[in-house]
């Protein structure tokens, strides 16, 4: 038709592709294309969709939900979860192959819970949960540097472009939540939520989630500043009735069918996302339990998101990197975590969502039984791959335990060593998967989060 009072001539569209590109829907929700990163439509789109649907692991599980809770920089084993007393003794020697003295951790070890699992006192709230606890405390690797080290951790190459744990774990169980992303990232960088070669759908959505935040500001152009939700809808409706139309007299198009998915994926996130991501809505002694801290609110979400069926939620919770002022530093940051992660611990139970969901913590390395120079209130820890830990709670694993040795200083594995990919194939288990059988073909090979490698850590599982 002719637009008489300037002249232009506005073409009518002729198709619901025409109609999608010209109106772009008038959505500020379609940015969630952004949020699942560069996705392309192709004719399997319709597949990949469908596949977000949850499904039963194939092998028995109790897990169904993971919070992974990364400490980035390396927390020391030593001053942890790796009591040492025989250390005293040895104070300031020198240690074969290493430089610096002996450092003694300058806290005390305390046997916690039923179990007598013993926990460093820079983590009194986490004493008090330490028979839902397992601690491995025969972690090793071989990259003694932060971003290769913690890269390998996400995904298992520290190398490769590949895929991230949440993202293998979306891939291969879909998700509880139609109206919420499958995985959920609250911080850290890429490596923690990247889909890789697996379709972007699988990506972690990234959030800019913190105290106070609105609720609707938390994922980026969640809601349009432009456009109501009411006519928002009304597009969605005509769209759709347009695509019916075409499918009763053309033919079914699969991939503008897996877009207008998306896009009422995104519609349903509105309303969703901006509840699940308001805290405030939680009772008062909830968040006095938690803490009125960044930590602490993210581990409150991450419990909002899993109780309304997200798979995977990454949360960073760095500043472990000590390489001085350890007495002082490390009880800074352990006392940012201790509260939270244990409220997250006895919320979880209270409310029977323990057993069914995976928490798990750790870094990337552990740091030296040495330090520079002479000890003193200055002295810290440097990198060390080849002694670390971890710890996880709830879905499926065996509470009130550490697994695993390292020798009298915490310098190398002495029993029951566990890799990266070792960890990462017995997390897969207690979803429910053989970790050589969760592939995806790209390139003209099976890939999979564990490579060629990882052996099941059998005496975790409870």
């Amino acid at each position: 038709m002719k637009d008489t009072s300037c002249g232009n001539y506005v073409p009518t569209p002729n198709s619901r592709r025409e109609f999608l590109r010209q109106t772009g829907l008038g959505m500020g929700t379609i940015a969630f294309g952004a949020m699942v990163a560069d996705y392309m439509v192709t004719d399997a789109h319709a597949e990949v969709m469908a596949n977000l649907k949850p499904r039963k692991a194939p092998l028995a599980a109790k897990a169904k939900h993971v919070i992974h809770i990364f400490a980035g920089g390396a927390p020391s084993h030593l001053d942890t979860f790796d009591p040492k007393p025989k250390m005293k003794d040895v104070a300031e020697m020198s240690a074969a192959g290493m430089n610096g003295v002996l450092f003694p951790t300058p806290f005390e070890f305390k046997k916690s819970g039923k179990s007598g699992l013993e926990i460093s006192e820079i983590f009194p709230k986490l004493q008090g949960v330490a028979d839902e606890m397992c601690v491995i405390r025969s972690m090793h690797q071989d990259l003694p540097a932060h971003g290769p080290a913690a890269k390998l951790m996400h995904t298992g190459s520290a190398i490769l472009s590949k895929p991230s744990l949440g993202a293998w774990v979306l891939y291969g169980l879909g998700t509880e939540s139609q109206d919420l992303p499958g995985f959920v990232s609250l911080g850290g960088n890429n490596d923690a939520r990247t889909s890789a070669f697996l379709p972007s759908l699988y990506q972690g959505a990234n959030t800019q989630f913190r105290p106070g935040a609105a609720p609707n500001k938390i994922i980026a152009n969640l809601q349009s500043e432009f456009t109501t939700q009411d006519a928002q809808r009304k597009q969605l409706d005509l769209v759709r009735q347009l695509n019916e139309r075409h499918m009763q007299t053309v033919q079914k198009d699969e991939q503008l069918e897996a877009r207008i998915e998306s896009f009422e994926l995104a519609f349903r996130m509105q309303t969703a996302a901006t509840d699940a991501f308001d805290i405030s809505k939680e009772p008062e002694k909830i968040r006095e339990m938690y803490g009125k801290t960044d930590l602490g609110a993210k581990l409150l979400c991450a419990r909002r998101l899993v109780e309304r069926g997200v798979r995977f939620v990454q949360i960073d919770a760095g500043g472990w990197d000590h390489h001085t002022n350890l007495n002082t530093a490390i009880s800074r940051t352990a006392g940012a975590i201790d509260g939270p992660a244990a409220a997250l611990i006895a919320d979880l139970k209270q409310r029977g969502l323990l057993d069914q969901t995976l928490i798990i913590w750790g870094g990337e390395f552990g740091r030296t039984p040495t330090t520079a120079g002479r000890v003193n209130a200055a002295s810290g820890r440097d990198h060390h791959g080849k002694a670390f830990c971890c710890w996880m709670a709830g879905g499926g694993v065996k509470g009130g335990m550490a697994y695993g040795e390292t020798d009298e200083v915490g310098a190398q594995v002495a029993a029951d060593g566990v890799d990266v990919h070792d960890l990462h194939a017995t997390i897969l288990r207690l979803l429910g998967f053989d970790h050589t059988k969760l592939t995806y073909r790209y390139n003209g090979r099976d890939f999979r989060l564990t490579d060629n490698f990882g052996k099941i850590v059998e005496k975790v599982i409870a």
